[in-house]
């Protein structure tokens, strides 16, 4: 490429790459490679979730850093204080006050509450645990904060006597007698449920006021637990309960990065959407339980999908050129005025080599009609005149005009 090319494109290149600078400033940082999610005790539900996501963000670059906590209250107090990107957290487990810097990227599946009690002891409502003890799960979970609940709505919240820190096997604790309830949110496949379940001696209270409940606290759902579905040969159960059930949601920070949200998302989709007792195929994940703002990347998720160049890109690419489309807009608005103008200035530079002299061989051609002139200094400017310009080099799609030039002064000679 000849100097004049580069001269001619060195000022729009320039300005290319100082709109590039420039517009780079506006772009995302890329995804972080470490992320802590706060999961729940380590023989939980969540902790069993939390390590198949952990699987799946590996192998797209990203670590997850799991931390065990006491349940859903101590994750939300962890991501308030952005000591964790990501928990799990049972629905209707928020507090007034709590997770102004909180956003969901949707529920997981649904959470049972699972009432355990001694055959021998009949109760049929809530209102029949007025003065007995009860075992409400740990501090800080979500169990313990949902039963206060409807303990509450039920009038019972001073009128019963909660174990404190058990710490041990629930079915121990009814079988002794130290509990005379035990509540547990769990999935339906937990060993523990089914060992409760499959107990000739423990009892699985149905609550057949689930409608009203699900009407006082609308983050309820009401399930059914068919007649011998978790044993069909023994017939367990042996006839359907009903249960209330809150939901597992995937809870976020707000300032998490959206390339990260957009992989947790498509994980959820990946572990969640083939169903399971209560959740039909496909049902989850989805927004429709949400007690917190909808982050607005699980938004686009549900409406259209996984982002178009995850689908085909590895993971960092297409986050790179996503960050990056920031900057094609300015770009683009900069280089099409660009594209039309250079071939004229390119073919302005190029014929400004050629035309210059014409103004100087047109002096010394009105020159020769003045017989006063001194020719032989007229002769010396022209034959330099001549020499510079065999020396001039253009494109060969200029060469003709470099021609026309040395005839003209060929015919100025001629004059003289």
């Amino acid at each position: 490429m000849s100097s004049a090319v580069v001269k001619a494109y060195l000022i729009p290149v320039l300005l290319v790459v100082l709109a590039f600078f420039f517009t780079f400033q506006f772009v995302d940082p890329p995804p972080p490679k470490q992320v802590t999610l706060t999961t729940g005790s380590s023989t939980g539900a969540y902790h069993q979730y939390a390590m198949q996501f952990k699987t799946i963000l590996q192998r797209h670059g990203i670590e997850l850093i799991l931390t065990e906590s006491q349940g859903s209250v101590e994750n939300i107090q962890r991501l308030d204080a952005s000591q964790a990107e990501v928990g799990f957290v049972q629905g209707g487990t928020l507090a007034d006050g709590q997770g102004q810097a909180l956003q969901t990227l949707g529920n997981l599946y649904y959470e049972p509450l699972w009432v355990f009690h001694r055959v021998a002891d009949n109760f049929t409502k809530l209102n029949d645990l007025a003065g007995k003890t009860l075992d409400i799960g740990a501090n800080g979970s979500g169990t313990q904060q949902l039963v206060r609940r409807l303990l509450t709505i039920n009038g019972l919240a001073d009128k019963v006597v909660t174990a404190q820190n058990t710490h041990q096997d629930p079915r121990s604790l009814l079988k002794s007698g130290q509990v005379d309830a035990v509540f547990l949110v769990a999935a339906a496949t937990s060993p523990r449920i089914r060992e409760l379940l499959e107990d000739n001696d423990i009892e699985l209270m149905s609550f057949q006021r689930a409608k009203a409940y699900q009407r006082r606290l609308n983050f309820l759902n009401d399930l059914i637990l068919p007649r011998g579905v978790v044993d069909l040969a023994n017939d367990v159960p042996q006839q359907d309960k009903v249960l209330l059930a809150a939901t597992a949601n995937l809870v976020i920070h707000k300032d998490l990065h959206p390339a990260v949200q957009d992989l947790l998302l498509q994980a959820a989709a990946e572990i969640f959407n083939k169903g399971g007792w209560f959740e039909e195929p496909g049902e989850f994940p989805n927004i429709k339980f949400a007690d917190l703002p909808v982050s607005p990347e699980a938004r686009r998720f549900y409406k259209y999908g996984p982002p178009f160049l995850q689908r085909f890109l590895p993971f960092r690419f297409a986050s790179l050129i996503d960050r990056l489309k920031v900057m094609i807009l300015p770009l683009v608005v900069l280089m099409i005025p660009l594209m039309k103008i250079m071939p004229p200035i390119y073919t302005w530079r190029m014929r400004s080599k050629i035309y210059r002299w014409y103004q100087k061989l047109e002096k010394i051609d009105l020159a020769t009609a003045n017989p006063n002139t001194d020719f032989k200094r007229l002769r010396e400017q022209l034959d330099a005149i001549d020499e510079e310009v065999i020396h001039v080099k253009v494109p060969l799609s200029f060469a003709s005009q470099l021609y026309d030039l040395r005839q003209h002064i060929e015919l100025v000679k001629h004059r003289l």
